[in-house]
């Protein structure tokens, strides 16, 4: 069966990790406090190089973009983690012989970066990020690459498990999967369809595919 997962504030942390790194951004350059908070506003969604080009000129910085971009790298990738639960959780499903994707939006090098210091990468049979492949979620050609990238087609079904209600679980919806929303707190209002399973973190939903399973 295959399950594919979202990353960011799905597996990890991101939003956290974006907070922290952003008040540390601006006190290392005697930014204001309002500072921090466009920072994070910019990058809330999503972070591309570009965005820096934009923060640069804003806060009238004396660094190159490409010099921001990669301190941003740097800096969230050691400010995010898994929630609780995800790890052991995913090892399970491996060892049940479920076949694990990611299928995230966002720039390659920072999506990967965050893979790999989370110790997410060894876990999953493909990994898809939307600039690899040029298209994003909720577009089925996302979804289809990264049902191939796991080696298995998109026809053949499986789970998507998400926190976005527009890109992750409507999309997912669209594409043929079956999807688990992670909630954390909010009711479901966003689309004609409910989700198959609606949780409070992406633990719990890789504990109750893992019961699909037994």
């Amino acid at each position: 069966m295959l399950a594919l997962f979202d990353l960011d504030n799905t597996l990890i942390d991101r939003q956290g990790g974006l907070d922290a790194w952003a008040g540390a951004f601006a006190r290392s350059r005697g930014l204001p406090d309002q500072a921090a908070a466009l920072v994070t506003a910019r990058l809330r969604d999503r972070a591309y190089p570009e965005d820096f080009d934009y923060l640069r000129d804003v806060l009238r910085l004396a660094d190159g973009a490409e010099d921001l971009w990669r301190e941003y790298i740097d800096g969230l990738t050691r400010s995010v983690c898994c929630f609780p639960g995800v790890l052991e959780g995913l090892q399970g499903l491996r060892r049940e012989g479920w076949t694990l994707g990611i299928a995230t939006n966002g720039a390659v090098d920072i999506q990967r970066a965050k893979l790999d210091v989370t110790g997410l990468t060894g876990l999953f049979d493909g990994v898809t990020i939307s600039e690899g492949v040029g298209a994003r979620k909720p577009e089925r050609a996302l979804f289809d690459a990264a049902a191939a990238a796991c080696g298995v087609p998109l026809s053949a079904g499986g789970w998507l498990v998400g926190d976005n209600p527009a890109t992750d679980i409507v999309g997912a919806q669209a594409a043929g999967l079956r999807t688990a929303w992670v909630a954390g707190g909010r009711e479901w209002a966003d689309g004609p369809r409910e989700p198959d399973l609606i949780v409070s973190s992406a633990a719990e939903a890789i504990a109750m595919l893992r019961r699909l399973t037994r």
